[in-house]
C-alpha cells in the first residue's frame, strides 16, 4: 500500500447490515446464533462467513462422533430457510438472487453463505469488501455475546 487514506462508503454499512441480519436470523430461528459473522461483496456473489453458535445437543452430537448427523440437520434447515434468506439478502442488497447454498464445518465451527446474484455488486460495495481487506478488517463484520443465549 501507498499509505493512501481509504473511506468506508455505504457499501460497509451494507456489509455489515447483511452480517447483523444473518446473525439475527440465525439466533431467531435456531434459539442461538453465531458469535461472530463478516460479510464480503465481490462481483455477482456474496459470501457471510459466520464464526461459532452450535447448540449445546449439537456440540454432544460432536462429541459422540455425529458430525454427519448435525451437517444432515443444519444443511435440511437451511434448505428449509432459503427463501427467507434470500429475501432478506435481497431486499439489502438490491439484485436478485440466482442461486444460494449453505454449508457447516466443524473444529472450529464455521458457517458459510454463498449468494449468486444476477448481476454484479455495486461497485461501492466491492470497494468496500476490499478496503476492509486491507486496511480495516471490522468491515462488514459483526461479533456478539449475545449469540450465547
Amino acid at each position: 500500500m501507498t499509505g493512501e487514506q481509504y473511506a468506508i462508503s455505504d457499501g460497509g454499512h451494507m456489509l455489515a447490515r447483511l452480517s447483523n441480519e444473518m446473525v439475527g436470523i440465525m439466533k431467531e430461528y435456531y434459539g442461538r446464533g453465531p458469535v461472530q459473522a463478516k460479510s464480503y461483496m465481490l462481483d455477482d456473489f456474496l459470501l457471510v462467513v459466520m464464526r461459532g453458535g452450535l447448540l449445546k445437543a449439537e456440540e454432544t452430537m460432536l462429541g459422540f462422533g455425529h458430525s454427519d448427523l448435525v451437517r444432515q440437520f443444519r444443511q435440511t434447515f437451511q434448505n428449509a430457510m432459503g427463501d427467507k434468506l434470500v429475501d432478506i439478502v435481497e431486499g439489502i442488497a438490491g439484485r436478485k438472487v440466482v442461486t444460494y447454498q449453505s454449508q457447516v464445518m466443524f473444529d472450529p465451527t464455521v458457517i458459510v453463505e454463498l449468494f449468486f446474484f444476477d448481476r454484479p455488486a455495486a461497485e461501492h460495495a466491492v470497494h468496500d469488501t476490499a478496503v476492509g481487506q486491507v486496511t480495516d478488517e471490522s468491515v462488514g463484520e459483526v461479533r456478539t455475546d449475545a449469540a450465547a443465549s
